[in-house]
């Protein structure tokens, strides 16, 4: 296989194609003619019967039509991804579409899906979209922090909107763009918590997900004062809400590709399309509280996630509200350190005052007491992992790949 980038910004954009539709043949051959800076190649065939052979040579974006249903075809893709690295970017289309190929797709590290039948502008947007050099693709990769409670009323959304504080003003050049998504849409507390309108219409994208672009996300994004940016919908407590998995999936895609940093609040409930989101995530973080039966539920958690994605990141257990105390009765942190293992990941020191007062004046715990302890213990928890990056040993390839979104 002879793989290539684009020698220079000025030379052609090259579009290659591999389809065994005639008609989806046609109507790219009719899309892209159009263009005088298009230099497109079309590739006839099964991806199954090309993919130690596909000439990607220059290219700058593939498309890929494929048959979802065919597990051959699935496998030839995932070599394929497997073969080329990061570049060029891969655009799959498929007529069969479901949640777990949308799974799989997002494993192969795809740089973005389309179902048939396709519209020239969409094909065209997508191409365009995902065609970036690699030194802007670089620059523009997100760092996912997912937060994920093992209890009820374990604080994570207190210890997502302080570490989206943190990464906000982590830039070296200014503040860093960063979002905060609260992913419980029926009992989400961010907004409330930061005094915020929400503003995510999830009518408006339910059933018809590739109407969320770049400008629609921006209507659907509310601000907080300090500049971080917060997607949340309007709380719906006594309505059961059936959201369908390309809704998030598509949300998930924007916010990972036009953010420096995204940190997703997770609900308890585990959903269809939570282990998209954790697969997603760079770091897994699950919270608890300190008691025995906390500690028993994230430990259980642990192991589960551990075994039903054994590919994904590695989760890390958070103490909430820790407190150690003389001569005291109750658990000690050796004891959390014997229940979780390596899995234990910080204990956050306890005082309820100050984040009953930064809740209730709907701004972050700095504001109310700068360099109180729970921020500088999650500064601790963020800092050493973005510091350890340029000195990292070279990683083996096959572990460059990280299952995103976007990317």
């Amino acid at each position: 296989m002879r793989i290539g980038r684009p020698t220079s910004p000025t030379s052609k954009t090259r579009v290659v194609v591999l389809t065994a539709d005639p008609g989806f043949e046609e109507a790219v051959r009719a899309t892209f003619s159009a263009g005088a800076q298009i230099d497109l190649k079309v590739i006839n065939g099964a991806l199954s019967d090309h993919a130690q052979g596909l000439d990607l040579e220059g290219a700058t974006v593939c498309v890929i039509d494929l048959d979802a249903a065919r597990e051959i075809e699935m496998i030839a893709l995932q070599e394929l991804m497997i073969q080329i690295g990061n570049w060029p970017p891969v655009v799959v289309v498929t007529q069969t579409f479901d949640e777990n190929v949308c799974r799989r797709l997002l494993q192969m590290r795809v740089a973005d899906f389309v179902t048939k039948p396709v519209s020239p502008v969409e094909l065209v947007r997508t191409c365009a979209r995902v065609a970036k050099g690699p030194t802007t693709a670089e620059a523009t990769e997100s760092q996912i922090y997912t937060f994920l409670p093992a209890v009820g009323g374990a604080g994570v959304t207190t210890l997502a909107i302080q570490t989206a504080m943190l990464l906000l003003n982590s830039g070296q050049r200014g503040k860093a763009s960063t979002c905060l998504v609260d992913l419980d849409f029926q009992h989400g507390a961010v907004p409330d918590y930061l005094d915020l309108q929400p503003q995510l219409n999830l009518d408006e994208i339910q059933g018809r997900p590739e109407r969320l672009d770049r400008q629609l996300l921006e209507v659907m994004l509310s601000h907080h004062p300090s500049g971080l940016a917060v997607v949340a919908a309007p709380n719906r407590p006594a309505e059961t809400r059936s959201l369908d998995p390309d809704v998030v999936t598509r949300l998930l895609d924007m916010v990972s590709t036009h953010f420096d940093h995204v940190v997703f609040d997770l609900p308890r409930t585990w959903f269809s399309w939570t282990d998209s989101v954790l697969m997603g995530s760079d770091k897994l973080f699950i919270v608890s509280e300190m008691t025995v039966p906390g500690l028993r539920h994230a430990k259980q958690l642990v192991d589960a996630i551990t075994d039903r994605m054994p590919e994904g990141p590695k989760p890390q257990v958070i103490i909430n509200r820790f407190e150690q105390r003389m001569f005291s009765p109750g658990l000690r942190k050796a004891d959390i350190e014997q229940a979780l293992g390596d899995s234990f990941e910080c204990a956050i020191p306890n005082n309820y005052a100050l984040v009953r007062e930064a809740i209730d004046r709907g701004v972050p715990l700095d504001e109310v007491k700068p360099g109180n302890k729970i921020t500088a213990q999650i500064k601790k928890l963020l800092i050493p992992r973005q510091s350890a990056k340029p000195a990292a040993v070279p990683v083996p390839a096959e572990k460059k790949f990280k299952l995103s979104w976007a990317r």
